[in-house]
């Protein structure tokens, strides 16, 4: 089995460098041969990382969040994804990170982080395992603050079509869907809100997060990977989850969602959002969360859960 060595950065990487480098991948003769053996043992980190309050202004724009003391719950995604693309492109990844499929998401944090806190971020993947369309792996993510860690996030990617390599330790472990919550059924009751998003908002997103994957703001390039115009980026719809809920979340949270059919663009999505237990006030409101196409609700985006930790 693989032991983590974390490499130290001295900033936070391109976003677009990565990509370049993942693309590389995919040319005959330049790219990286990989197998999908084992985790990898290249792991990184990069300490100090002061919050550029123009750049949270511009995300929690781009997502409809409201600009506080307090970052959102999602926002260090967008802060440490170059690392997590800077994991995929080491040449001990065992997948091709071009073509990989964000399925699901976990972020816990103990209490909200805020603007003045300076962040030491690390990035680690795990858990390579079969799944029933190919082959899955985590990438883990912690986030802390003078030692302590306050933000931790699971991102599970697939590679659909691949397979597990013959020698790969993993290759007898039973296949799994990789999904986090329970199938979620229509609700029969009326959205708690509904949003109107465009490729015009999402390429505001993406400039916001940095993340400009040409099947979000290309149409050329989002057909060249099977999908009919521009979609959104799966964690914009995990953050039009909570816009729906501001003020509301607990201090301490889990957030997990499972990402379903993406939002073709333009569109409108419905959220529908039920408290089964508690409040924020009380510490202790949890939520079940679904993302649904507005005009056909049959078609779900994404399943979510906020609970109190």
């Amino acid at each position: 089995m693989s032991t983590v060595t974390y490499k130290e950065l001295s900033s936070i990487p391109v976003l677009m460098d990565e990509y370049r480098n993942a693309v590389k991948d995919i040319l005959p003769g330049v790219g990286t041969k990989r197998s999908a053996k084992d985790n990898p043992s290249t792991a990184f980190e990069v300490k100090g990382v002061k919050i550029d309050v123009a750049h949270l202004a511009a995300y929690n724009s781009a997502t409809g969040l409201r600009l506080s003391n307090e970052l959102p719950l999602t926002y260090p995604y967008v802060l440490s994804f170059p690392i997590v693309m800077k994991v995929m492109t080491a040449k001990d990844f065992p997948l091709t990170a071009v073509g990989l499929v964000h399925l699901n998401n976990t972020i816990e944090q103990t209490r909200p982080l805020t603007v003045d806190n300076e962040l030491d971020i690390a990035v680690h993947a795990e858990n390579l395992r079969p799944h029933t369309k190919g082959v899955l792996i985590d990438f883990v993510t912690k986030v802390s603050v003078a030692g302590e860690v306050v933000w931790t996030q699971t991102s599970a990617f697939l590679a659909k079509g691949a397979k597990l390599s013959s020698s790969s330790p993993h290759k007898d472990a039973e296949p799994t869907d990789a999904r986090l919550l329970d199938k979620a059924a229509k609700p029969e009751v009326t959205p708690t809100a509904t949003y109107r998003v465009t490729p015009e908002d999402i390429k505001i997103y993406a400039d916001a997060s940095g993340d400009k994957n040409p099947i979000h703001v290309s149409n050329l390039g989002a057909k060249a990977f099977g999908f009919p115009a521009t979609i959104a980026h799966g964690m914009w719809s995990a953050a039009a989850m909570l816009r729906g809920l501001e003020g509301q979340i607990p201090q301490a949270a889990r957030f997990q969602v499972d990402f379903a059919k993406p939002v073709v663009l333009p569109g409108s999505v419905a959220l529908f959002a039920n408290n089964s237990e508690g409040t924020a006030a009380e510490g202790n409101a949890n939520w079940d969360l679904q993302l649904r196409k507005a005009s056909k609700l049959d078609i779900l985006h994404a399943t979510g859960r906020i609970e109190a930790v």
